[in-house]
C-alpha cells in the first residue's frame, strides 16, 4: 500500500534533519577530542568520566525542571541507550583511539550509519526501502574508501574496539530515537546518564587515583569538550533529530561527520583540504540526498509520545 506524506510530516522530517546536523556537528570533534585527552589521562577517565560530569549536569537539570520520573519500560529502554552511548561508545572508543591514528576511527565509523540504520528497524521498528539501503551503502563505502585512501593502513586488533563500539553507539542512538518519541530528547539522555551514573564513579576514581603527570591546557579543554558537549548537549539535537525525522534517514547524517571532522582540523590546527577530501564530501552528499527521497515505512507514535509523524513514507523513485 502506497502511502504519501502530508505537509506537517514533511515539514517534522525537515526539522528533524536540521537537528540531526547539529547533532553531528556536536559529534565531529568527538574522536579529535578524545585523542587529545587520551594522551594526558587514562581512557577510562575519558570514556567514562566524561559521563559522569555529564551526570551531574543531567541531574541538575532534571531537578530544576522538575521532571516525571519514567515509567518501568522506559526504564528499560533506558538502560539499553546507556549501555549503548554511555558505557559502551566512550569507554571502547577512548581505549581504541590511544592505540590508533585518527584515520582508523573515520573507518569505522563510516559504518555506523548503516549499522544505526540496521538497529533502527530492529528497535524502533522501521522499514526502509531497497533505494534507502543501496545510498545507504555507496554512503558509507566512499567514507571508508576514503579513510583508507588518508592513511588508515592495516586493520589492527584496537580496530575490533572500534567496531564494537560502533555496535554500542547503533543500538544506542535507535533506541534513544524510539524512546525520544515518548519522553523527548534531552530527557532521553539525561535519565540515561544519572542511571549509569553509580556503575561509572567507581572504575572512575580508581582510574583517577593512578599517578600521572599534570596535563596540559589542551587535555583539559578537549576532555571538557567530550564531556559537556560530546556527551550531553550534542544528544540534545540528536535525539530530537531522531525522533522527529526516523532513525534511519537521519542516521545518514552521520556520512558527513569524518568531513566536518576534517573542515574542523582546517580552521583551528591549519590542515589542508584536498581535491579528494571535496570530491569524497561531494559523492557523500548525493548519496544523503538520494537516502533523503527514498522511501521508509514508520510505526505509529504511542499514544502518550510527542506530536511527531506516524507514518514517514515519500513515494517510491520512479
Amino acid at each position: 500500500m502506497r502511502v504519501t506524506r502530508t505537509v506537517r510530516e514533511m515539514e517534522a522530517e525537515t526539522r528533524g534533519l536540521a537537528y540531526g546536523f547539529l547533532g553531528v556537528l556536536a559529534f565531529s570533534l568527538t574522536l579529535p577530542a578524545t585523542r587529545v585527552a587520551v594522551a594526558s589521562f587514562d581512557p577510562t577517565v575519558v570514556g567514562l568520566g566524561r559521563a559522569l560530569v555529564a551526570a551531574g549536569l543531567a541531574a541538575l537539570l532534571l531537578l530544576l525542571t522538575r521532571q516525571q520520573w519514567p515509567s518501568r519500560p522506559q526504564w528499560r529502554s533506558l538502560v539499553i541507550v546507556a549501555a549503548g552511548v554511555i558505557l559502551g561508545f566512550p569507554l571502547l572508543s577512548a581505549w581504541a583511539m590511544s592505540r590508533l591514528p585518527a584515520a582508523h576511527g573515520a573507518v569505522i565509523l563510516g559504518l555506523l550509519p548503516l549499522a544505526t540504520a540496521l538497529a533502527g528497524a530492529l528497535r524502533a521498528g522501521e522499514r526502509p526501502s531497497r533505494g534507502f539501503w543501496v545510498a545507504g551503502v555507496a554512503g558509507s563505502a566512499t567514507v571508508v574508501v576514503f579513510a583508507v585512501s588518508m592513511g588508515a593502513g592495516d586493520i589492527q586488533p584496537a580496530d575490533l574496539a572500534l567496531f564494537v563500539a560502533v555496535l554500542a553507539a547503533a543500538l544506542g542512538y535507535a533506541e534513544g530515537g524510539r524512546l525520544a518519541r515518548e519522553m523527548g530528547g534531552w530527557q532521553v539522555i539525561s535519565w540515561a546518564l544519572v542511571l549509569a551514573a553509580p556503575f561509572i564513579a567507581g572504575p572512575v576514581f580508581l582510574a583517577l587515583g593512578k599517578p600521572a603527570p599534570p596535563a596540559p591546557w589542551s587535555a583539559w579543554f578537549s576532555f571538557g569538550y567530550v564531556a559537556v558537549v560530546s556527551q550531553f548537549l550534542g544528544f540534545f539535537a540528536w535525539y530530537r533529530g531522531l525522533a522527529l525525522g526516523g532513525v534511519a534517514r537521519v542516521s545518514q547524517l552521520q556520512l558527513l561527520q569524518p568531513f566536518l571532522t576534517f573542515v574542523a582540523s582546517a580552521l583551528f590546527l591549519g590542515e589542508q583540504i584536498t581535491l579528494l577530501m571535496l570530491g569524497a564530501a561531494l559523492l557523500v552528499l548525493v548519496t544523503v540526498a538520494l537516502g533523503r527521497k527514498a522511501a521508509i515505512i514508520r510505526p505509529a507514535a504511542p499514544p502518550s509520545g510527542a506530536p511527531v509523524p506516524s507514518v514517514e513514507t515519500p513515494p517510491p523513485l520512479r
